[in-house]
């Protein structure tokens, strides 16, 4: 077991807390109607399940697979293979979940670059490819004879025409640098508050505000590719609206689970592997009580988790700083 530091505020669960915990995830082994599984968390093999999944449910699908990369998870090994037999795996994923979407349903895809270039063509044939979004993940090791890789993508996808994306609940707030002025005086193009002068924005396809869960973040598990809570909050805002119900068929750690609790969405989760599975169920639980999304606060995301006013007192003194919701403590 790992020593964690007396300030680490990784996610654990107990012998105990697992053997309670996983008699609430669910199971199934024949055709199921979305009432049965709404708001739960399926403990199986997404592929298992998939025939029996109730069709044009899901508002938002949340397509986080594993990339094509070696990667250990809890001990079930991904590993990688050719680009040919990736995209044959992907597409089988695809078709196996794409009858569950709502003609209006919007579906995001998450790569890294070398599988986006493998899926690129295959989803552009499935769906009406709206965008494609990349984030810098602030983490990644160095390369002797590379550019360090820190950034993923995200696909923005639409099964139709007919879709959501609600522009206005994703704004950012960000600090002004040069408060210009219109003539009378009056600022132009730009608001001031208690945390200082700030512009909220419209988002991009880019996005550099992002911090990957680390070990003094409450949403932070031991799941080797856990998505923030932020990252996910943006997806969630701007294609559902409250009610819709958000399906992540690769759930991990239950980060978009968390997410459209704490937004108010439904949701329903499959994961395969037990732990992740427990870890996903306590995390809700915790939601239960706290429904704060670190950066994000008011309506607004904040600009790297933390407000305008104490950014600025960072820079200036070097003080460690506090996140909404969270206090971060490295």
């Amino acid at each position: 077991m790992k020593v964690r530091a007396p300030r680490n505020r990784t996610l654990l669960c107990s012998d105990d807390e697992i053997r309670s915990l996983s008699q609430h995830l669910l199971s199934v082994c024949s055709p199921t109607s979305i009432g049965e599984i709404e708001d739960g968390i399926v403990n199986q093999d997404t592929f298992s399940v998939a025939s029996h999944l109730p069709h044009m449910v899901v508002d938002l699908m949340i397509l986080d697979p594993p990339y094509n990369l070696s990667k250990n998870y809890d001990g079930r090994v991904f590993k990688k293979v050719s680009g040919e037999e990736y995209v044959k795996w992907f597409e089988e994923a695809l078709h196996a979940l794409k009858p569950m979407l709502k003609p209006t349903a919007t579906v995001y895809i998450c790569s890294n670059w070398e599988t986006s270039m493998l899926i690129a063509p295959l989803i552009n044939t499935e769906f009406k490819v709206r965008n494609r979004i990349t984030w810098a993940r602030d983490k990644g090791r160095g390369a002797s004879r590379n550019w360090k890789n820190n950034s993923e993508d995200v696909w923005f996808c639409t099964v139709s025409e007919n879709y959501t994306f609600n522009v206005d609940a994703v704004k950012s707030k960000h600090p002004v640098v040069a408060p210009y002025r219109e003539y009378d005086g009056s600022p132009k193009d730009w608001e001031e508050d208690a945390d200082g002068k700030f512009r909220l924005t419209y988002p991009s396809n880019i996005w550099t505000d992002i911090t990957v869960p680390f070990w003094s973040m409450r949403e932070n598990t031991d799941h080797p590719t856990q998505k923030p809570e932020k990252l996910i909050a943006k997806l969630v805002l701007a294609s559902s609206n409250k009610g819709d119900l958000v399906f992540d068929p690769f759930l991990g750690s239950g980060t978009t689970a968390v997410v459209a609790k704490k937004l108010g969405r439904r949701f329903v989760g499959i994961e395969i592997d037990h732990t992740y599975c427990c870890w996903a169920l306590k995390r809700l639980r915790l939601a239960e009580e706290d429904v704060t999304i670190q950066g994000y606060e008011n309506g607004v995301f904040m600009e790297r988790n933390t407000s305008i006013r104490k950014s600025r007192a960072q820079g200036r003194c070097g003080k460690k700083r506090k996140t909404f919701g969270l206090e971060s403590k490295p």
